[in-house]
């Protein structure tokens, strides 16, 4: 596609088709930001379709909403000759074919990047992987966690007196954003020499490339950086206040925030303590810093202190919760959520993509789709007659493994 004709609405993609091979997260989510630019994106399911479906039972759960937005689903059973021959005239359609399944899984079907591109040379393959190439673990299922055990990040996380793991999926979403990010670039190369590429990418190196001064750190001077050691640097702080409503703020190096932070806490004397009179000082007194002013916050209410941070000039925030996020006015005046409606499975609010470009940002195009639900007319815009779908679509045939 020429970037010149790209429309103004915002959907740069328009006009590039994509075949998502994916479950659970990785796959899905370079999908879905493919998607949110304006491809047209096709999530090619196994009979079964996406464990994510049946995430919290059912065939819709939440967790396969939140990933699978503006797609059309397709079910083929690629065990099948049927359904491995409606694949391929689906990739004689396509630009871009994403898959995340285990290294020869595509091979052994013959969907693999060497077929797939003689007989398809412009075609974008993205593989996305679990491992290193050539890893010892290759082969073995990957999940999130299993990406930032072995990059170094769960380390940093964890807590070594309750070494639980908490917070949200990252190495999962970090291998899809690489992936769409090497996609893009993939897709720019192709407009001068009109080739395809492979796009390699695994959850690895993703995770690792998210947090480069760890690593920086330890090879520069030995620091073996810890989950606590960028707030000490940064100066960054969470407290909860008299209310029981929490704030959070972010110091950084400029020492006219930390002046700031005292005027507004009204804490004078803490410039003359010599534990805090140097940023290097605060930093190997973090702990204690903390301490005195987490007991100071408890004095007064969240409101007081906003103010009273903002009065200084002091970077702050209130922490916010979903529940917060969802019925506070600001995100709705900017068009931070969206609702879509699936004739059969109801209302859906959807996050909307988090670039605008010419200060517009389309709604999605579709709601996250039902198992196969375009199918019939998704083989059919490939070509396929009534009985070639038919036989394409498979029954209880299991697909390949995730």
């Amino acid at each position: 596609m020429n970037a010149a004709s790209a429309p103004v609405s915002g959907d740069v993609l328009q006009g590039i088709r994509v075949l998502e091979l994916g479950n659970f997260i990785t796959g899905p989510y370079a999908g879905l930001m493919l998607a949110d630019l304006g491809a047209d994106v096709i999530k090619v399911e196994r009979p079964e379709g996406d464990p994510f479906r049946a995430f919290r039972d059912g065939q819709y759960s939440p967790n396969f909403v939140a990933f699978n937005r503006n797609k059309r689903s397709v079910k083929l059973d690629l065990g099948t000759g049927a359904g491995r021959d409606a694949l391929l005239r689906l990739v004689d359609t396509a630009d871009v074919l994403i898959e995340n399944f285990r290294p020869g899984v595509m091979d052994r079907m013959g969907l693999g990047w060497e077929t797939l591109r003689t007989r398809r040379p412009q075609l974008i393959y993205c593989a996305i992987g679990g491992f290193l190439p050539g890893s010892r673990h290759e082969g073995q299922p990957a999940f999130d966690t299993i990406g930032q055990a072995l990059s170094g990040m769960l380390d940093t996380f964890l807590d070594p007196s309750d070494p639980q793991v908490r917070g949200p999926t990252i190495s999962d979403q970090l291998a899809g954003m690489y992936a769409c990010q090497g996609i893009l670039g993939a897709l720019f190369a192709r407009q001068a020499g009109g080739q395809g590429r492979l796009v390699e990418v695994n959850m690895i190196e993703s995770s690792m490339s998210f947090m480069p001064d760890f690593f920086a750190s330890y090879t520069r001077d030995g620091t073996r950086m810890r989950s606590t050691t960028r707030a000490s640097y940064s100066h960054s702080l969470a407290f909860e206040c008299a209310d029981g409503a929490r704030i959070g703020l972010q110091l950084s190096s400029p020492s006219k925030f930390w002046e700031g932070l005292l005027r507004a806490v009204e804490m004078p004397e803490l410039r003359d303590d010599a534990r805090f009179a140097t940023r290097g000082a605060r930093i190997a007194n973090f702990d204690a810093l903390s301490g005195l002013l987490r007991e100071r916050f408890r004095m007064r209410p969240r409101e007081h202190w906003l103010a009273a941070l903002r009065a200084a000039d002091v970077p702050h925030a209130p922490v916010l919760t979903v529940p917060d996020i969802l019925d506070d006015p600001e995100f709705a005046a900017a068009g931070s959520f969206h609702e879509l409606h699936h004739p059969e499975m109801g209302p859906v609010r959807a996050l909307s993509r988090p670039i605008r470009y010419d200060g517009q940002r389309p709604p999605s195009r579709y709601p996250p789709p039902t198992l196969g639900e375009q199918t019939a007319s998704i083989l059919a815009e490939a070509g396929l007659s009534d009985q070639e779908i038919a036989a394409a679509r498979g029954g209880d045939g299991l697909g390949p493994s995730t």
